[in-house]
């Protein structure tokens, strides 16, 4: 049977994506050689690298702008560390609006004071706060685009007179936006680009350079860039897929056609959770909904074992909720297929017929 995979991360990849991938661990352009085996430093992989590099500079508008792409390790929650690092020389201001910039706030207070311009923390981060004022005199202003538990999405985005920095981990790649207006951007391959074992950086080089405290080398943006993300041994197979994903995403037409397949998948979901009286959306306010995570509830918790017996038959995969939230999560990244969301609605549907 197929299984519709709605796993919030690690994630759902397109299947040509994972048979290109499958063929390169055993043998790799041709060289009787796999992927995982070959020298880094190898023509084939440099050339990976920039290749996967140039792809998320274009998807993102910011070829010969003074941006640098990188493809580093540790995840989005070293991205947490290395941010206050290489940026923050007295205080810094931050957007709390669930986990995971609860934990980059927490990160960053190792290395200065940091002003919680707003939060929504109270009431378990169930809406993203709004008519908050960034400080002018902070050395960069933070915030998650997405939120992956509490299913909740920045729709706009502040202007502001300092550096715009974003956690991106979860939406990176599925919609439009002015780019340019970060100053740097980080996302976690494991949600929509690839597996679990690389993080892509995207910073403008003209906001390095400016704390006056030594950063080791491996935390060094400036030193990263210097050695085209190949100061120690990269993540091979992760960048690998990463870049297959990316080429995949170009080939379909881009961000714009991608944004307008991940509307459809929302806008259904969204529509049978609000019409169909036995589930409760999660997010307090509609325009806070998140296109990626849609998270809600069964109104009637007698039902659990009903639903879930039926979401088991129908080959639906991933779909149980964070511990801090319960019920459900339906993560719909970029190589969803609507087919799949339409399966989903078709079970709720199926379980309000038989209650």
């Amino acid at each position: 049977m197929k299984k519709h995979n709605f796993s919030a991360g690690p994630c759902i990849l397109p299947q040509s994506v994972m048979q290109k991938a499958a063929d390169a661990v055993l043998n790799f352009n041709n060289s009787n050689l796999s992927l995982i085996e070959i020298s880094h430093r190898s023509t084939d992989f440099v050339e990976v690298m920039e290749t996967a590099r140039s792809l998320a500079l274009e998807h993102l508008g910011l070829q010969n702008k003074g941006y640098q792409a990188l493809f580093l390790q540790g995840g989005a929650s070293l991205q947490f560390l290395m941010t206050a690092y290489n940026l923050l020389e007295t205080k810094a201001a931050y957007l709390n609006t669930g986990t995971w910039s609860d934990k980059a706030i927490k990160e960053a207070k190792l290395f200065g004071e940091i002003i919680e311009v707003a939060t929504s923390k109270s009431e378990n981060f169930n809406f993203i706060p709004k008519n908050y004022q960034v400080p002018k005199d902070v050395d960069y202003f933070h915030c998650t685009s997405n939120n992956t538990i509490f299913g909740t999405q920045m729709k706009d985005f502040p202007q502001t007179a300092v550096p715009l920095v974003c956690d991106m981990s979860s939406d990176i790649f599925s919609r439009q936006l002015d780019f340019s207006k970060f100053s740097l951007i980080y996302a976690g391959a494991q949600k929509n680009m690839g597996p679990a074992g690389t993080t892509l950086v995207v910073v403008k080089e003209d906001i390095l350079g400016k704390v006056s405290r030594a950063i080791p080398s491996m935390l060094n943006y400036k030193v990263q860039i210097e050695k085209d993300s190949m100061f120690n041994t990269p993540a091979v197979f992760p960048v690998y897929v990463s870049m297959l994903t990316l080429q995949w995403l170009k080939d379909l037409g881009g961000i714009s056609v991608i944004e307008k397949e991940n509307n459809k998948k929302a806008e259904i979901l969204y529509n049978e959770i609000d019409r169909n009286p036995l589930f409760k959306g999660f997010v307090a306010n509609t325009e806070d909904r998140s296109t990626m995570n849609a998270t809600f509830n069964l109104r009637n918790e007698e039902l659990k074992a009903t639903f879930d017996d039926q979401i088991k038959q129908a080959g639906i995969n991933g779909i149980n909720g964070h511990r801090s939230v319960g019920g459900y999560r339906a993560s719909m990244y970029n190589a969803l297929p609507l087919e799949s969301v339409q399966v989903l609605v078709d079970v709720m549907q199926a379980t309000e017929k038989g209650a």
